[in-house]
């Protein structure tokens, strides 16, 4: 793979089959997450549990993000290991064992005979769910490393854009698995409390696809070694030999992360509820059935599996149009995006027709879209090499917090709204509106 000239930035232009051998296995990690988010409430109230409560059990895999995501960072950023690709590969491996087991495990947590709303069957599955979040963000976040070690600013956008394609792509396939399935007859109910056969085989295929994913991410890339590294970021090379206080970091970032994850927090609280209220609100005003059991309500899981892809298709598309938008007028496009998004929550509340559903999700792709290009883009440019992936790690904070502080505020909000799942997307709607006109104080850093 022939690289050229550097950038005034010090790294050097890749070629494009370089890049995107280096987002490969985004792939398979991001249909580990459009598995957990789109089938995990209809999983716990599947297995019982009460709607009320449903924020629990979404609070432990950002929590352990939280936690974990800086950990990887700091100790990738000071491991150099040849013989396993390099410095973020070797937990991109880590990663991808450990989530594809949980893969195999988390769909039967109905079928171990803990019996139908108990708490061993809840916390079981709770228990799975933490341990998918935190193995898929340890698999995920190299890629989004390698992109900041490895690739030159005016690159950047456009492997971003790779990912956040590689991203949706992996959404689409994974989202309609359980539709697919019961297409093909296999059976989309089951006794009280057990998951479906659809939820499973689909858990079951999509681990089989990350681990082979990944496996060509590894095979295909070299990272550079710490000399290179520190001639291309123009840095010595013993800056990344120690961890760095996660404090001091933080009191040194730019001011681009800080305001970033600003608008990320109100992006990812409303991406919560969506996650967690969508297939009950869908059974609701579309199905009218709140039995988790019911054939009725186990559609709506499939059809927001549909609406998912939908999301992931309109995200694809709409990456490429956001790729084509220059340097200049990327805080328009994110902020357009974010409020064209918001306007899709409210639509949810107010639709009784399963297929009027795919304009409201076509409009939520469109800010998921630019949640997953302009923040990394944003926050990698300002930042030098030095303990980048400690950096990223911590700004993994503005995902992980907002979903935890939205989960929390459910116990609240869910009674105040009528313990309706559908009057929980007024609120969704409204904080996405909010962080759309955050992006207006962001002021964007280029180094070259």
């Amino acid at each position: 793979m022939k690289e050229t000239a550097k950038t005034t930035a010090g790294l050097p232009k890749l070629s494009s089959s370089k890049i995107w051998m280096m987002s490969l296995g985004f792939l398979g990690v991001q249909m580990a997450f459009t598995l957990q988010s789109s089938q995990m409430s209809r999983i716990f109230q599947t297995l019982g549990a009460d709607p009320n409560n449903l924020g629990w059990f979404f609070i432990l895999p950002p929590l352990a993000g939280l936690i974990v995501q800086p950990i990887i960072g700091s100790l990738s950023d000071r491991t150099w290991a040849p013989r396993l690709g390099g410095r973020r590969l070797p937990y991109l491996i880590l990663g991808t064992v450990v989530a594809a087991i949980v893969m195999l495990l988390l769909p039967n947590s109905g079928s171990f005979g803990f019996g139908y709303a108990s708490m061993a069957a809840l916390l079981f599955g709770a228990i799975t769910v933490a341990f998918l979040d935190l193995s898929s963000n340890v698999a995920m976040q190299p890629f989004k490393m390698m992109v900041g070690d490895m690739v030159n600013d005016d690159q950047k956008s456009y492997a971003y854009g790779i990912q956040s394609f590689l991203l949706n792509t992996g959404a689409v396939i994974a989202a309609i698995f359980p539709f697919l399935l019961t297409l093909f007859g296999v059976a989309n109910t089951a006794a009280k409390g057990i998951i479906p056969n659809s939820v499973i085989w689909s858990f079951y295929i999509g681990a089989a696809i990350l681990v082979v994913s990944t496996i060509v991410t590894i095979a295909r890339v070299r990272e550079y070694d710490p000399v290179t590294y520190a001639k291309y970021h123009g840095i010595d090379e013993s800056a990344n030999k120690s961890g760095g206080n996660w404090f001091a970091l933080l009191k040194k970032a730019p001011k681009v992360f800080w305001l970033v994850a600003l608008v990320q927090f109100f992006c990812w609280m409303a991406f919560q509820y969506l996650w967690t209220y969508s297939t009950g609100a869908m059974a609701a005003n579309v199905w009218n059935t709140t039995n988790a059991s019911s054939a009725g309500y186990q559609a709506a899981g499939n059809w927001y599996g549909i609406l998912s892809a939908v999301q992931s298709v309109a995200a694809v598309v709409w990456s490429y149009v956001l790729a084509k938008v220059p340097n200049k007028h990327h805080k328009a496009g994110y902020a357009i995006s974010l409020l064209l998004g918001a306007v899709g929550f409210l639509s949810i509340f107010f639709i009784h027709s399963q297929y009027a559903l795919i304009v409201s999700f076509v409009l939520v792709g469109m800010a998921w879209a630019s949640m997953n290009t302009y923040p990394l883009t944003m926050v990698t440019n300002a930042l030098s090499g030095e303990h980048m992936g400690t950096y990223l790690g911590l700004f993994n904070g503005s995902i992980c917090l907002p979903q935890i502080v939205a989960s929390l505020l459910s116990f609240a909000l869910y009674p105040l709204f009528g313990n309706s799942q559908a009057n929980m997307f007024i609120f969704a709607a409204i904080i996405l509106a909010i962080g759309a006109a955050s992006v207006g104080m962001i002021k964007e850093t280029y180094k070259n």
